[in-house]
């Protein structure tokens, strides 16, 4: 049992590594440097939590195409990273357009040259942003994309374990399985501390906040968000 495990760095990311571990995949880790702006610090993170799992198959791909696309406040320093808006319902300026389905198609190649029958990401609908790339039907079409596209003999299935849940349960998972939230990085905008109030840090405080546990990383404010 061998899977690609899409490791951001993020907190998502790592519990979803701990779910493949528990269930004891061989894991194959891969990490994506895209032009973000928190590329380092979410490389530091990836190389943290594969460590911190004993992951010694690794690769990490520079793709500087999405930064040159553009058209997302994470890769282009023109558009403002913007504040939460938690009760909103347009897709944010941090939305990439259709990251995941490149990420997805490398994670697809990768599988296939090295036998891995399972690819795990971190996605999560219920408690997202409005990504439309996070949404339950683009992975099962994407699933059959990667049935169609790849060698007759192989089997690799997209396993999407947090789609459904809130960021609350994801925690809780999280503690569940003993997870070092601390290497985790979900800021969209600092490298340092994280800054506590775009849409990933609010989510994340949000979650932590709302199981009534402290979030283990540093913030340069700590805003409540329940």
């Amino acid at each position: 049992m061998r899977a690609v495990v899409l490791i951001s760095g993020g907190m998502d990311s790592l519990v979803v590594t701990a779910l493949a571990d528990f269930l004891g995949y061989d894991i194959a880790a891969m990490h994506v440097n895209y032009g973000q702006r928190t590329w380092q610090k979410e490389l530091m993170a990836f190389r943290q939590i594969c460590s911190h799992y004993n992951i010694e198959r690794r690769l990490e791909i520079d793709t500087p195409f999405l930064a040159q696309i553009g058209g997302s406040s994470l890769t282009d320093n023109s558009i403002p990273v913007e504040a939460a808006d938690l009760d909103g319902s347009e897709v944010p300026s941090s939305y990439v357009p259709f990251r995941n389905a490149s990420f997805l198609s490398m994670a697809a190649s990768w599988s296939e040259v090295i036998g891995a029958n399972k690819i795990f990401i971190g996605a999560v609908e219920e408690d997202s942003s409005g990504y439309p790339d996070c949404r339950k039907v683009f992975y099962e079409a994407f699933n059959k994309a990667v049935e169609l596209g790849t060698r007759p003999e192989t089997a690799i299935e997209i396993q999407t374990p947090l789609i459904d849940l809130q960021k609350s349960s994801i925690v809780k998972k999280g503690i569940d399985l003993e997870v070092p939230f601390q290497y985790s990085w979900s800021c969209y905008k600092s490298e340092g501390k994280a800054c506590g109030v775009c849409d990933s840090c609010a989510r994340r405080l949000r979650a932590f906040q709302q199981v009534g546990v402290p979030d283990p990383i540093d913030y340069e404010e700590r805003p409540g968000y329940v």
